[in-house]
């Protein structure tokens, strides 16, 4: 076995706590969240707000796996950071310092597909709808319905499935722990690792 791999949930740090170096220290984030020199206070305060009327559902931030299979077709709307979809850039949203924070629809029997990251914990809050999630983790399997108002933060490192058991669509709100999340992956074996996915829009 190569000692530089790591195995599968297992999770990889660098001198930060982080799997990727690119996220910058906290000094830096804090810097970037400070009135900027200039500005005046209202325009300042009205650059941190993400009004409803301006977002849009984003079907197409997952449409690779949609696209694979049309149970995986999902929408997100964002409001802090563009999220764990991989969409590289969002200039509707509130810059992120400490965490990210999203809608996600998922229509009726559809599914968010076991997916991993090793570097946050992703936390659902289930606004409408039933929920099935299932986590899983060197060898254990856990899953719960989670309904409306319910809360599951998925800590680094363990695999999580969202399933919508309901009739209609269901919306949460999805947060990560991080400004900018590495693109989560999949499962060993699972098709959706294989596919190329088109990052940067």
């Amino acid at each position: 076995m190569n000692l530089s791999t790591p195995a599968a949930n297992q999770p990889v740090f660098n001198e930060r706590g982080l799997m990727d170096a690119t996220i910058p220290s906290e000094a830096d984030i804090q810097r970037s969240m400070l009135q900027p020199a200039g500005q005046d206070f209202a325009a300042w305060l009205e650059s941190r707000v993400a009004r409803f009327a301006s977002r849009r559902y984003d079907w197409d931030a997952l449409k690779f796996q949609a696209d694979f299979d049309p149970r995986y077709r999902r929408a997100q709307m964002r409001y802090v950071g563009t999220g764990g979809t991989g969409v590289a850039s969002d200039n509707n949203t509130v810059p992120s310092a400490h965490f990210t924070f999203s809608t996600m629809v998922i229509p009726a029997g559809h599914i968010g597909p076991s997916h991993i990251h090793y570097d946050v914990e992703e936390v659902f809050f289930v606004m409408r709808g039933r929920m099935k999630i299932v986590c899983e983790k060197d060898g254990q399997r856990w899953e719960s319905l989670l309904n409306e108002r319910d809360l599951i933060s998925v800590p680094p490192g363990v695999y999580r499935e969202e399933i919508n058991v309901g009739d209609e669509d269901a919306l949460m709100c999805v947060m990560l722990g991080t400004p900018k999340p590495i693109t989560p992956t999949y499962p060993p074996g699972s098709d959706l690792a294989r596919i190329k996915r088109e990052l940067g829009r």
